[in-house]
């Protein structure tokens, strides 16, 4: 989906703009926005890129997500109240009004299939243009869709010109035939619209529409990492989203709609704890792994309303969280052989989100799928920013940040070309009046000079002698 930029004016409120907060002129500083609407928090951050083409974080905001249920709205009045509450953190922290936002979309109802289209050009002369490209892919956007389904994304992975197939970039190419493979994302269009609303509510326009698996990656995976073969699991609160790129190119996405919150319902059942009190067991002493050296250990939690406390072994805790972890392995294993490239990911798994920092986490994702794991996070694409959002926490929204930039820098780039070809072709055209030939192919070249022997006076007189 397209995305337009927003511009950015300075506050005019004087709260959202303290004195020691730098004007920032929005003509002269691209900015962009990006808000993450996740279970368990919301969070919005405002970013631009810095002269040495890092991203510095001019201002972030988040919220406690009251009305999210795996990924999804459950309740629209709750939702808006958080995303107002972030939004305005966020614009208070950098002094700039938010006006538009870039927002990620996850959730249990996400689906993503392949669909090929064609197109058929009338000239082999002329090269195939960007616009040729553009077309094949708006195409798809057309095609039906399952009932109660919308396309929310779709993204190139190959192209075959006459038959020549693995092509990544066709532009330039001369051809009739011009096929491309894409891989469509769509979503459900209740909860497309459910998110659509919040925002609006909110007081803000949406610019576009982020996969968060997509945005992720943007933030976490390097270059390197998408031609060898990856698998991106970002767990969050909700749900656990999977992205998994080959050559360069997204190949499969997928949402499993178990997070971080249901490991702490089970903590909070199994433990007959407060949920509260199991996030934070799971946060401060939980690990993926259970060892037999924990047997031993303990944790005391303070008991309610002069109750004594109550004692958790932290081996149970752990056994707990390994449980249900190897679930979630489960199901993303099941994604990676769905997408038929189990043997050609070299570059293992990247893990992150909150999931992410639990203990062993990457040790049991190695052990029980076989593919060496990584945790990541945003640090290599980030300049002038805390610690604290260098966490695998705020890798989604980070992406989101990073997608616009680069949608921006795309846009920039097609831009100048554009106006090149059109200074060439004034250019071209004030040396060649009009009727003069400027390119041709050999075989207008060869009738042209035979049209030339044929109209020489001297040829035809000698033949009639």
């Amino acid at each position: 989906m397209p995305l337009n930029f927003p511009t950015f004016r300075p506050s005019s409120n004087p709260q959202l703009a303290p004195a020691e907060t730098p004007v920032i002129q929005a003509p002269e500083m691209p900015l962009v926005v990006g808000l993450d609407i996740g279970t368990t928090k919301i969070c919005a951050v405002v970013g631009m890129r810095n002269a040495n083409g890092k991203v510095d974080i001019l201002g972030m905001g988040k919220a406690v997500s009251h009305g999210v249920n795996r990924g999804t709205v459950a309740n629209i009045e709750l939702t808006v109240k958080s995303i107002t509450e972030a939004v305005n953190e966020a614009s208070t922290a950098s002094g700039v009004d938010i006006g538009t936002v870039n927002v990620g979309i996850a959730g249990q109802h996400i689906r993503s299939h392949q669909q090929r289209n064609m197109l058929t050009r009338h000239d082999r002369q002329t090269e195939i243009s960007r616009e040729d490209v553009d077309r094949l892919r708006t195409e798809i956007f057309r095609v039906p869709q399952q009932a109660g389904y919308e396309i929310i994304n779709v993204l190139a992975q190959d192209y075959i010109v006459d038959g020549e197939k693995d092509i990544t970039n066709p532009v330039g190419m001369s051809g009739i035939t011009l096929e491309g493979m894409f891989h469509v994302i769509t979503g459900s269009v209740g909860a497309i619209m459910n998110i659509k609303r919040c925002v609006e509510r909110a007081n803000l326009e949406i610019e576009g529409l982020t996969l968060e698996p997509l945005a992720s990656a943007q933030a976490v995976l390097g270059e390197d990492e998408k031609e060898a073969g990856v698998v991106l699991v970002d767990i969050g609160g909700g749900t656990t989203d999977v992205a998994i790129f080959h050559q360069n190119i997204i190949r499969h996405t997928a949402v499993i709609p178990l997070g971080g919150n249901v490991i702490t319902h089970d903590i909070q059942e199994g433990c007959s704890v407060l949920f509260d009190q199991a996030e934070a067991l799971k946060v401060r002493f939980g690990s993926a792994v259970a060892h037999s050296n924990m047997a031993n250990e303990v944790v005391s939690i303070p008991g309610l309303r002069g109750r004594e406390p109550r004692e958790v072994s932290v081996h149970t805790l752990a056994s707990i969280i390994t449980a249900r972890v190897k679930e979630i392995i489960k199901h993303v294993q099941f994604e990676i052989r769905n997408s038929g490239l189990e043997k050609r990911l070299s570059a293992g798994i990247v893990l992150t989100g909150g999931g992410a920092q639990l203990r062993n986490i990457k040790h049991i994702f190695s052990v029980l799928t076989g593919l060496e794991a990584r945790i990541g996070d945003s640090r290599e694409h980030l300049g002038n920013v805390s610690e604290e959002f260098k966490s695998p926490v705020y890798a989604t929204v980070a992406g989101l940040v990073l997608t616009s930039l680069a949608e921006m820098d795309y846009r920039d780039k097609a831009r100048i070309k554009t106006a090149e070809e059109e200074e060439l072709s004034i250019d071209q055209q004030s040396k060649n009046p009009p009727g003069t030939i400027v390119a041709e192919g050999l075989l207008g070249r060869l009738l042209r000079g035979l049209g030339g022997l044929l109209a020489d006076p001297d040829l035809n007189q000698h033949n009639r002698h």
